[in-house]
């Protein structure tokens, strides 16, 4: 079919169609009236365009609106099996898989644990396996999936690059092996940037144009968001803040063999034990099962975790001095890329901030009104579950609904 030109019926089909589908998203099952109203198109338009789209499968009819006055009116979503997409996220202690559906409701999910030596290939492909079959599909059914993992692929070799801790993903072959071995599209991108795609779509970033995620679990890293589009950098490396030289901290050399000193040095989890018995705070007993297979964490997160959800329970004495001594490290490398960007706001995130909840936000929003020249707004990030996870979902979804949704051709 040749391509629609501005102005053509075709595209203007297209575009009302588009917009329903937008609307059913964001609302949920609607009325023809109401969606006539919603875009402006006459009741009779609106009734095509439902009919036509219930016809190629995008909508479903699901039920009427029996509970307002008068004649009960025939309602319309979207057709959730229409699509599916697939995420994965990879980390040093296991690769998790889930499956959505349309409407971005997970259907599924699997996990296997991170086995040092083992196939990142034989990884992905058995947690994505697992995940299609629980959710009762093949992986044919799949449209896109995308992985997150730390670091990231850098696009002009394919290497992947900032992941020292995640052995067994550094074939200069990798990308080719899985392309192989999956039968859909498949992408890939930092985890610390799927953070923030989830916070953009589902929670604290959603409207904002310009920010920051700041995130501290094994690695410490920042997703920065500008005129509402991830900047990844010429090697994709865009974030990687742990390199930053801070005050204190001997300068990170020779990165590709060593990650040790710089911002990660002074405010990554491994030195929060450290700092905590430095100023005196007991550490608590360690969590069990921080080590076994399908713990959410690695044991440093875990512990470091431990000692913040404390303190920040009772912020007083020396529990209150560790953790204005870690916002102030958390303050002194964010300053550095508050003054570069000026972001609207900074999302704080990962779990070794987030255990700080409010106290920690307060504390490190003073520090950082000090040391910065503007002074963003930080907020808690309200994806606290899986968020690398949700932002590999919602990048497929966002792909996978360009392509369905576009009735045009």
């Amino acid at each position: 079919m040749p391509a629609a030109t501005p102005g053509t019926p075709s595209l203007l089909r297209a575009m009302n169609d588009r917009a329903a589908l937008e609307l059913l998203l964001t609302h949920g099952p609607l009325s023809r009236t109401r969606i006539g109203h919603l875009t402006g198109l006459s009741k009779p338009t609106a009734s095509q365009l439902l009919a036509r789209l219930e016809a190629v499968g995008l909508v479903v009819a699901t039920g009427t609106d029996g509970g307002r006055p008068g004649p009960s009116a025939q309602l319309y979503a979207i057709n959730p099996r229409a699509a599916y997409v697939g995420g994965l996220d990879v980390t040093p202690e296991r690769v998790l898989a889930a499956v959505a559906d349309l409407t971005g409701t997970v259907v599924a999910t699997h996990e296997v644990p991170y086995t040092e030596g083992a196939e990142a290939v034989d990884q992905v492909t058995e947690a994505l396996g697992g995940a299609v079959k629980a959710a009762g599909l093949t992986r044919t059914d799949l449209r896109r999936v995308v992985i997150g993992t730390p670091g990231a692929f850098d696009p002009q070799t394919g290497r992947l690059r900032y992941a020292s801790h995640l052995p067994g993903w550094h074939s200069p072959t990798l990308l080719e092996e899985l392309a192989a071995a999956l039968p859909m599209p498949v992408e890939y991108e930092n985890d610390v940037n799927l953070a923030a795609v989830a916070e953009q779509r589902l929670g604290a970033a959603r409207g904002h144009e310009d920010f920051v995620l700041l995130w501290n679990e094994e690695g410490l890293g920042a997703a920065l968001v500008l005129g509402g589009r991830l900047h990844r950098g010429w090697t994709g490396g865009a974030g990687e803040v742990g390199f930053l030289p801070v005050p204190g901290r001997p300068l990170v050399r020779e990165v590709t063999r060593a990650n040790s000193g710089g911002y990660q040095e002074l405010a990554g989890v491994e030195g929060l034990p450290r700092l905590a018995a430095e100023l005196g705070v007991e550490p608590p007993d360690t969590p069990g099962g921080a080590e076994a297979p399908g713990a959410p964490h690695g044991p440093e997160v875990a512990a470091a975790v431990a000692l913040l959800t404390r303190a920040a329970a009772a912020p007083e004495g020396a529990r209150l001095r560790f953790l204005r001594s870690y916002a102030t490290a958390l303050a002194t490398g964010l300053a550095s890329v508050v003054a570069v960007l000026d972001p609207e706001i900074v999302v704080l995130s990962g779990a070794a901030i987030s255990a700080g909840g409010e106290p920690l936000r307060a504390l490190l929003e003073a520090e950082l009104a000090e040391l910065a020249p503007s002074r963003p707004r930080l907020v808690p990030g309200e994806v606290r579950e899986r968020p690398v996870l949700h932002g590999a979902l919602e990048s497929a979804l966002a792909a996978t609904r360009d392509e369905v949704f576009d009735t045009s051709g």
